[in-house]
């Protein structure tokens, strides 16, 4: 009361011009760097409770955390645009299935998660499509632990499935040949395809290596390609004298 009467005496007295002085340093008081609105306090309340600034879009815009972390993978992995596709339906799916059962992508526990896998699994899923999604979820929850975003990963606990390896069923002599002979060289079209055909026979590329091949790639001389593929690893393979022949 005494301190009350203290503040207060100056206003009955002198006005509100009196008290101006208090109000002053009861400001400075509270905005400065260890008070109720300081930014130490701030930071620390922050530290305190593991959350960016921003941590209202963890909830309110879960897609949002799905494109930073897309853009972080690609600039620090170099990853194909395949692979970040398969990233955003894997995360995307998640996401939707934990609309439907009241929870949300950035707050899921380990639950939630084996949850999901289930459904996919009683859905048909096969252990390798349920092995990719698990490591995309991984990438994805330690991608918000890094950033500050969690305060566990909820994937850690999580074993991987076990994916049986399946040996790959190759082609005869003469399935080989009937391919490679399926093209008309005779028109353009054609003699384009059975070049394709023999570069790949020849060099075993990849597909998406292959239709993005670039002349200046080609040292015909020396009977080599020069190959930029995932993380843009570099390495150069030997064409062969046949597939030479065709391009």
């Amino acid at each position: 009361v005494g301190l009350a009467a203290y503040f207060l005496d100056p206003v009955f007295q002198g006005g509100v011009a009196a008290v101006f002085p208090f109000v002053i340093m009861i400001l400075i008081l509270l905005i400065r760097p260890t008070g109720l609105f300081g930014w130490k306090t701030i930071e620390a309340l922050r530290r305190v409770t593991a959350l960016p600034f921003d941590a209202h879009l963890m909830i309110a815009e879960p897609g949002r955390w799905i494109d930073r972390f897309l853009d972080a993978v690609w600039m620090e992995r170099g990853l194909s645009p395949n692979t970040l596709a398969a990233y955003r339906a894997d995360l995307t799916a998640l996401d939707r299935w934990l609309e439907g059962h009241e929870a949300e992508l950035t707050s899921a526990n380990r639950g939630d998660l084996l949850a999901f896998m289930a459904s996919r699994v009683q859905a048909g899923a096969q252990p390798r499509s349920t092995a990719r999604q698990l490591s995309s979820f991984r990438r994805f929850y330690r991608y918000l632990l890094r950033e500050g975003a969690l305060r566990e990963d909820p994937t850690a606990q999580i074993a991987m499935p076990k994916v049986g390896r399946s040996l790959p069923r190759s082609l005869t002599e003469e399935e080989v040949e009937a391919l490679l002979a399926a093209p008309a060289v005779s028109d353009p079209l054609g003699h384009r395809d059975r070049t394709m055909l023999e570069v790949l026979y020849a060099t075993g590329l990849r597909v998406s290596e292959l239709v993005n091949l670039k002349l200046s790639s080609v040292n015909l001389n020396q009977g080599v390609l020069r190959i930029v593929g995932k993380g843009d690893r570099e390495r150069l393979i030997p064409l062969g004298e046949e597939a030479v022949q065709w391009v």
